[in-house]
């Protein structure tokens, strides 16, 4: 006759089935964890006009800005960016035609950082030169 223990070693192993709780648990706290580390920005749309060729005339003598990766003139003259729309207004022009000119290597950034601040001056027209 055979031990008992011989018999648990013939008898197949019934193997317990797994549970899906520990694993649910995991992708919770997973999602969880993205959910809240997330930052949702919203984007802003800055409208441009490109300067396009035209017979037109100008009724007033138009700004130029000089837009370069560390340094921006108005005219020719040095400016600073929290300045440079009341720089333009001290121009003394009513409604100024900004025309806004790249140097190469211009961050995307920069560009916006100037044309938030030109926008939010009343009756300035700006054209961004392509």
């Amino acid at each position: 006759m055979a031990s008992p223990t011989m018999l648990k070693r013939c008898l197949p192993v019934r193997r317990r089935a797994l549970s899906m709780t520990s694993l649910i648990d995991v992708i919770f706290l997973l999602l969880l964890f993205f959910m809240l580390s997330t930052t949702f920005t919203r984007t802003a749309e800055l409208p441009l006009v490109a300067g396009a060729r035209g017979a037109g005339t100008a009724q007033t003598v138009p700004v130029f800005l000089r837009l370069a990766p560390e340094t921006l003139t108005v005219n020719g003259q040095s400016a600073l960016l929290d300045q440079v729309a009341a720089q333009i207004l001290a121009l003394g022009q009513d409604q100024p035609q900004v025309l806004v000119s790249l140097a190469p290597h211009v961050s995307a950034q920069r560009l916006a950082d100037l044309l938030v601040r030109l926008r939010s001056t009343s009756g300035m027209r700006v054209q961004v030169l392509g």
